[in-house]
């Protein structure tokens, strides 16, 4: 009879009934693992594909509103017929056009860069025909950011510089992991043709005469081949030039027996191209190797291996007063955040071990603390055979599942441990039916937790591209521990399990000679210089001391006298609660603690954010000085400002590591897509990145930040700076970023300066300061040209447009070789003529005219006037139509919803003109974006988890009690979030709470199904069949029993994932690796990690601490509602 009530799980069965295959797998999984684990690449990011594909067409010499119409708009019109565009935009800004054009993020970027190319090509025929090159159609990869970057300064000259990195450069773009390593810094050199104006005009030669002199002269041309007796040679025309005399000395015009040859008529010099940027290292002029590495190669490696090039370098080659300095290397991150989560892994290991020892002893805790290595070498096995890296997105999610690997084991190896101990069965019996008891809750169990992270994996954004390698891993790393939980398991506590003497005295003789075994092992490895391995020698020797002489005694006293009286009273308060009226006062008063937390919550409006604010590594000073201002002013007032934040600096000297300004060209934000390619003569960028975390003696760079922010912010009149920190996890817009759309740009100026306005005339707390993205005094010089006119003198538009394009910009007229390097060969008027308005407008256009092949002159001015005007820096447009935005930081300790929503209310009367749109995008559309899925996740996980547990129970009021329990948990994580005053950060607080509903059925199923089995064996015990229920005192207890039995498994799953969590969340760091190797352990408190990841470890914290409540009381009271309104019901319907 007895019998019906056992069960049996058949591959646990198979698994013991071959257990020496068994333990040869468990060798395999160790040994492929740990190989798995150390050839992972590891980096900082995971490589994410960004759907974004981004066009770029340089056209030299056109102001923004030329850009717009002639480049911009023609691609724009063929790129929108694309399939798969979320959303278009582009920029015209002088001399180039940039397009950015978004895709949905399910559609393949490859076949979407080929269609955006196809739509490119397309356009071509619409084009200008004299482009300086054809569009470029990149997608953006993340792999081509720099890893890192190699700076060289000292007192040498520039082009020593160069010639030094470029010697680095050849020695490491032949390593393995490198795709190239790009040169910055260096002045570009070019062969310089300076026209002298009044003897162009004397000698009556053109630009053109020139150009084709030159083009014609530098050539190098095959002819074919030519067969001499028995041998075919080529011919090849050589005649390129190979020295700047042969460029002075070629013949411009023939004429009349007059030779002009081209050093007549103009300056050839081999010299730098016009100053376009400039770069410094601490105030010193320096050139920079720009190092990228390969998709997919490991990091570390990488810089290992240049580090080892530097060394030999400076030791081979290279001067010893040559500074070399590495700046924004993402491997020290990298290493940091690797072993700062690596040894987040060990303390957690430790913890729960620590807490296994004392419920269970020790050789069940080594038991269950075993699963964690299986589970975590079967988990890299996975990840490496699906090319995912060792990203810190990875090792987060392992801590995460830390806690959660042990609970399948606890709850196995407690229950066979159980059945042996106090049924008296055999070790192989044990663990055959203690697994066939629990298997089946375990199995559902884990699938509820997986079914919480399932919708994860369909995060459709950029966002929940990088965020979605945490549902992949705990998926991997779950699954894993059933299987060790199911297989392997069992296998080993069936071979090794004995029962606890809780009675008998340690043998302190045995604890002491194994100590001075491991102990003098340990000293020998030490003094052959095998620190490493001695130290940890040592350390489980003492391990061993302090286990015989402090833990197992500590262990005993808990286990027969603390949990015996934990037992007890949970016994009366669990058979209190479910008494007279009391279960109905819980579940209602639960109810009511439920909405009271919310309230206190929500209604302390906390800050919300989409990912948390982090101490930054570095911070940007973004400098702009009026549009219009060369680079050399602006080089001027940047090295002010300079001087000014030196003195800023001074108390932070020890935390700052380096101070970079790049001045001019690609000074736009690191992490604004598309910003490459412009010229910006009057922006400057300096870069201040600072020392490890562990090294600022708590000092905090926002503290920097604010500081340099306060005292250079209005520091110069007419210069504008901004001061922004680097960003932390995906890319986000501003907080407050209000987006204007319409045609007419007379009309978008109006409604974006109404709205500014109107928001600062509201004085909201907490706006940094709203700013316009459109400066409007950008200064032209506008050539009107009398179409009649010209014509009758023979003149057209374009030559006119041309002559000055040439005399201003310049003219490639060819290429000259210097060994294997090319120069572009330049021809333009000489700098006194080219900066002078009268001899501009004075230039004659030089032609042979067609009527009678006489060379006629025609000066500009007589055919053209021109005025002095004010100009848009930039044309921005979303979608096909032009777009301002309006936008602004906000001030830390604000709330940047709360202001977003006082903005609306200001805005909520104002009218927009038809046509016009105006919306609030940025962080805060990205911000409801995610909440929204998170929300629907949230929604679609219960109704999984929901299905799962219909399935098991065949019922389904127990799912609804579980359910109802990942409700309840959420007043944990309100209640903690608002005691200890934490932001709600949409993103991490989010996913905690799904990851919460996960983890908090687990020990819910776990124990109904005891419940269950407990009252199946009371009904037979009793002798009650068919439809006949038990007694209301037995219902109940068989409750108190099934709640008894699980309540150590319960208290167990939930204390290992908080303590696995907890290092994490408090942010404790200590170097194990390095205690074992230099005795220097390194603890802090914070860094990155803790930033980042808190907020969802102190939500899955929160919300599992009063879960566990939920699961040992509110839990059993439900039950015991749900039957008695069950029995009610089907009386009910018995009478009808």
């Amino acid at each position: 009879m007895a019998n019906k009530t056992n069960r049996e799980f058949k591959l646990s069965t198979l698994s013991l009934n071959n257990g020496i295959s068994v333990f040869i797998l468990s060798a395999l999984l160790i040994l492929f693992g740990l190989y798995s684990y150390r050839t992972m690449p590891k980096e900082s990011f995971p490589e994410i594909v960004f759907p974004l594909i981004y066009v770029q067409t340089p056209y030299a010499g056109n102001t923004p509103s030329d850009i717009e119409n002639l480049i911009t708009r023609p691609l724009e019109k063929e790129i929108k017929s694309v399939n798969g565009i979320k959303k278009l935009n582009s920029e015209s800004v002088q001399d180039v056009s940039i397009i950015n054009v978004e895709f949905n993020i399910d559609v393949d970027t490859e076949k979407a860069l080929q269609d955006v190319k196809d739509a490119v090509d397309r356009a071509k025929s619409e084009l200008p025909s004299d482009l300086d090159k054809d569009p470029v159609v990149l997608d953006v990869d993340l792999t081509r950011i720099p890893v890192l970057n190699i700076n060289l300064s000292g007192d040498f000259s520039i082009d020593e510089l160069v010639d030094y990195a470029e010697d680095l450069q050849d020695d490491i773009e032949e390593l393995s992991e490198i795709s190239e390593a790009t040169l910055t810094g260096d002045k570009e050199k070019e062969v310089q043709i300076n026209v002298d104006l009044p003897r162009l005009k004397v000698n009556q030669i053109s630009f053109s005469d020139i150009e084709n002199a030159i083009a014609s002269e530098n050539i190098n041309i095959g002819a074919g081949d030519i067969l001499l007796g028995n041998t075919r040679r080529s011919i090849r025309t050589d005649a390129e030039f190979e020295s700047i005399d042969e460029i002075r000395n070629i013949i411009v015009k023939h004429e009349n027996n007059n030779i002009v040859y081209l050093k007549d008529v103009a300056d050839v010099s081999f010299t730098h191209k016009e100053l376009e940027r400039l770069a410094r290292l601490d105030g010193e002029p320096v050139v920079s190797l720009n190092v990228i590495k390969k998709s997919g190669e490991n990091l570390l490696n990488a810089t290992d291996k240049i580090q080892e090039i530097l060394k030999s370098a400076k030791e081979d080659y290279l001067p010893k007063d040559l500074k070399i300095t590495l700046t924004n290397d993402q491997s020290v991150q990298t290493r940091n955040q690797i072993s700062n989560l690596e040894n987040s892994i060990v303390s957690g290991v430790i913890l729960v071990v620590l807490v296994l020892l004392f419920f269970l002893g020790l050789r069940n805790a080594i038991f269950v603390g075993l699963s964690i290595p299986f589970s975590m070498f079967i988990c890299f096995l996975v990840l490496s055979a699906m090319g995912i890296t060792l990203n810190f997105m990875v090792l987060f999610s392992l801590i995460l599942a830390l806690g959660m690997l042990v609970d399948n084991a606890i709850v196995t190896i407690e229950n066979i441990y159980r059945l042996y101990d106090e049924e008296g069965l055999s070790k192989f019996e044990a663990a055959k039916q203690g697994v066939g008891e629990i298997a089946v809750p375990i199995i559902s169990s884990t699938a509820t937790t997986l079914a919480a992270f399932f919708p994860l994996l369909f995060w459709d954004s950029i966002i929940g591209e990088f965020m979605g390698f945490l549902p992949k891993t705990l998926i991997i790393v779950l699954g894993s521990s059933l299987f060790v939980a199911l297989v392997i398991n069992p296998v080993i506590t069936a071979t090794f399990l004995k029962k606890q003497d809780l009675e008998k005295k340690t043998n302190h003789k045995r604890a002491l000679i194994s100590a001075a075994v491991f102990g003098g092992i340990g000293m020998l490895a030490v003094l052959a210089g095998g620190f490493t391995f001695g130290n940890l020698m040592l350390i489980i020797a003492g391990l061993i001391i302090l286990f015989a002489y402090i833990l197992e005694p500590l262990s005993a006293t808990f286990q027969t006298r603390f949990l015996v009286h934990l037992e007890d009273f949970y016994s009366r308060s669990l058979k209190w609660s479910l008494s007279g009226k009391k279960p109905a006062l819980i579940l209602i008063g639960t109810f009511v603690m439920m909405i009271l937390s919310m309230m206190f919550y929500f209604g302390s409006n906390p800050k919300v954010v989409t990912f948390p604010v982090n101490e930054p590594n570095y911070i940007n000073l973004f400098v702009e000085v009026p549009l219009g201002t060369d680079v050399k002013t602006t080089d001027s007032l940047t090295l002010l400002v300079e001087e000014k934040l030196d003195k800023v600096l001074e108390p932070y000297d020890k935390v700052v590591e380096s101070v970079v300004t790049n001045v001019g060209a690609e000074t736009a934000s690191q992490n604004e897509f598309g910003g490459g390619g412009q010229k910006t003569p009057n922006k400057a960028r300096i870069t201040i990145s600072f020392v490890e975390y562990q090294y600022r003696g708590g000092i905090k760079t926002t503290d920097i930040q604010k500081d340099v922010t306060h005292q250079l912010l209005g520091y110069l009149p007419g210069v504008t700076i901004n001061v922004e920190k680097e960003q932390n996890g995906p890319p986000v817009g501003k907080p407050i970023n209000i987006e204007i759309t319409g045609d007419e740009f007379d009309q978008l100026i109006t409604i974006a300066n109404d709205v500014k306005n109107t928001v600062d005339r509201a004085r909201i707390a907490g706006i940094e300061g709203l700013k316009i993205d459109l400066e409007t005094n950008k200064p032209e010089m506008l050539i009107s040209i009398d179409r009649e006119r010209a014509r009758r003198l023979g003149v057209s538009t374009q030559q006119v447009a041309l002559v000055l394009r040439t005399a201003l910009y310049g003219r490639e007229a060819s290429k000259y070789k210097e060994g294997e390097d090319e120069y572009p060969i330049e021809i333009r008027l000489k700098e006194e003529y080219r900066y002078n308005v009268a001899s501009l407008m004075n230039q004659l256009v030089t032609f042979r005219s067609q009527a009678t092949g006489k060379i006629v002159q025609v000066p500009i001015s007589a055919v053209a006037d021109y005025k002095f005007d004010n100009s848009f820096n930039s044309i921005k447009r979303l979608d096909s139509e032009r777009l301002i935005t309006v936008s602004s930081n906000v001030i830390e300790g604000y709330n940047p919803t709360e202001i977003n929503n006082k903005i609306k209310a200001e805005l909520k009367g104002y009218e927009l003109p038809k046509g016009y749109n105006l919306s609030f995008t940025g962080e805060q559309e990205e911000q409801a974006e995610s909440f929204a899925f998170l929300t629907t996740a949230l929604l679609i996980a219960v109704a999984l988890i929901a299905i799962i547990l219909v399935s098991q129970f065949n019922s389904g009021t127990k799912p609804f009690i579980i359910i109802m329990t990942v409700l309840f948990s959420t007043i944990g994580v309100f209640l903690g979030l608002g005691i200890f005053r934490m932001d709600f950060v949409v993103i991490m607080t989010g996913i905690g709470i799904v990851s919460l509903a996960g983890i908090v059925v687990n020990n819910g199923i776990v124990l109904i199904d005891f419940i269950e089995l407990s009252r199946a064996r009371l009904r037979e015990k009793r002798g009650i069949t068919g439809g006949d229920e038990l007694e209301d005192e037995d219902l109940r207890t068989a409750i108190e029993l099934g709640g008894k039995v699980r309540l150590r498994p319960v208290l167990l799953t939930a204390i290992t994932t908080v303590l696995g969590l907890l290092p994490l969340a408090v942010g404790l760091n200590i170097d194990f690796f390095g205690m074992l190797s230099s005795y220097n352990p390194n603890i802090y408190f914070g860094g990155d990690n803790a930033v980042f990841w808190s907020p969802m470890a102190w939500t899955v914290i929160f919300g599992l601490v009063f879960a566990t409540f939920l699961t040992l009381i509110v839990v059993p009271v439900m039950y015991l509602i749900a039957e008695r309104l069950t029995r009610k019901s089907r009386k009910l319907l018995s009478k009808f």
